[in-house]
């Protein structure tokens, strides 16, 4: 066989065998995907070993260790779901608050600020060393017949040239039924007194004190009393002017000027507690004491008339414990607590009486007394008894 023979024979079998080899693989099947697994590293030899070429100035970047600030975890404070049996979310539900129980709490924290504030006022007017302090007196007080305890104010001044004698008396009664009732005797009215005798009504403070005006008062006008509060002109001066730093706004009557530290206009003015005083106090005119004790009464009602203010609501429990600690008073803490809310009704208004009334009444002298009123008792006592009961 020629050499050109031999060569195509030995193309003609391969070319068999690679249709042979299609044939195979084409009835293989092909194996499921098996996960990818990481390629082996290479193991190298001493003859097969070639250094990598790598890029160092890459490799100087990733190699710079990075600063990693930490993260600061606040910690919540989480409630532990409690009864989960009963609330399946795990969080109680939210109670929706009542209007009764938040107006119940508005009230329980006005009354912890009155105490404190009322304690603060006190103990600073307890120790106030510029006025001096005024002792409590024995007074024998007793229930009125209906059970009203009615208090028996009285006002003195040491200054007066009449030392030792009241120089206004007063009757206020605040647990009746209605508004707030306030009654004033002139000083000046021809009274017994027991164990002494007869003489002026305001004489009876100077032989006996609280309690003698008190049974003056009883077996004059059949009208009992069960607390006192005596206070001093100056104390008066420093609580009205602690309760209002703005003045008292009062309409003056008429223009004012003899025997008073200074002169009043007429018409509507701001007062602080010494012009407030001088006002109330003044009765150089043709009215006398009939004039001041009017007078004496409008300051009351106005004072009483302006707590309706919410400023000065505010400002009361400090002035009102002020007041009470200049004040010589058997009144105790309890029952100021007790009748709190009748001391408020004051803001409503105050109903007025002035004794002796219209028609009862003439002037007249007398040797040991001077100049006084004489007075129809039973009228008197009639027209007082009827006007706190009703």
């Amino acid at each position: 066989m020629s050499r050109v023979d031999r060569y195509k024979k030995i193309h003609e079998e391969s070319k068999k065998s690679e249709r042979k080899a299609s044939l195979v693989r084409r009835e293989v099947k092909k194996p499921k995907r098996e996960k990818e697994q990481p390629p082996e590293e290479p193991v190298f030899t001493h003859d097969t070993y070639e250094e990598p070429e790598t890029d160092y100035s890459s490799e100087q970047k990733k190699s710079k260790p990075k600063l990693k600030i930490p993260a600061i975890k606040i910690p919540r404070w989480k409630r532990k779901a409690k009864r989960p049996e009963v609330y399946p979310t795990g969080k109680k539900p939210k109670k929706k608050r009542s209007v009764g129980r938040i107006i119940l709490k508005v009230l329980v924290g006005l009354l912890i600020f009155s105490v404190v504030t009322f304690g603060i006022g006190n103990v600073m007017a307890r120790t106030d060393s510029s006025i001096p302090g005024m002792e409590t007196q024995e007074f024998n007080g007793v229930d009125s017949a209906d059970g009203t305890k009615n208090i028996l104010l009285l006002g003195s001044d040491t200054r007066d040239n009449e030392t030792g004698r009241a120089d206004s008396m007063m009757i206020l009664q605040v647990d009746g039924s209605g508004k707030t009732k306030l009654v004033s005797f002139m000083r000046d009215m021809y009274v017994t007194i027991p164990g002494v005798g007869d003489n002026k009504l305001n004489a009876a403070y100077a032989y006996g004190g609280a309690d003698l005006v008190r049974q003056t008062i009883k077996e004059n006008f059949g009208v009992d009393c069960r607390y006192y509060a005596m206070v001093d002109f100056q104390s008066f001066e420093k609580g009205v002017d602690a309760l209002f730093p703005r003045g008292v706004p009062i309409e003056a009557e008429k223009d004012m000027s003899s025997y008073i530290d200074e002169p009043i206009s007429q018409g509507m003015q701001r007062m602080n507690g010494h012009t407030l005083l001088n006002y109330a106090r003044f009765r150089m005119d043709e009215e006398g004491d009939f004039g001041r004790v009017r007078r004496q009464q409008q300051v009351i009602q106005t004072v009483f008339g302006q707590l309706k203010n919410p400023l000065v609501l505010l400002r009361g429990p400090y002035a009102a414990g002020k007041i009470f600690g200049y004040l010589s008073t058997d009144m105790g803490t309890g029952f100021l607590a007790a009748n709190s809310f009748n001391f408020a009704k004051t803001a409503m208004g105050v109903d007025r009486l002035t004794l002796p009334v219209d028609g009862s009444w003439s002037y007249g002298d007398t040797y040991e007394a001077g100049s006084v009123l004489f007075v129809d008792f039973p009228s008197n006592a009639q027209a007082v008894q009827s006007f706190l009961a009703k």
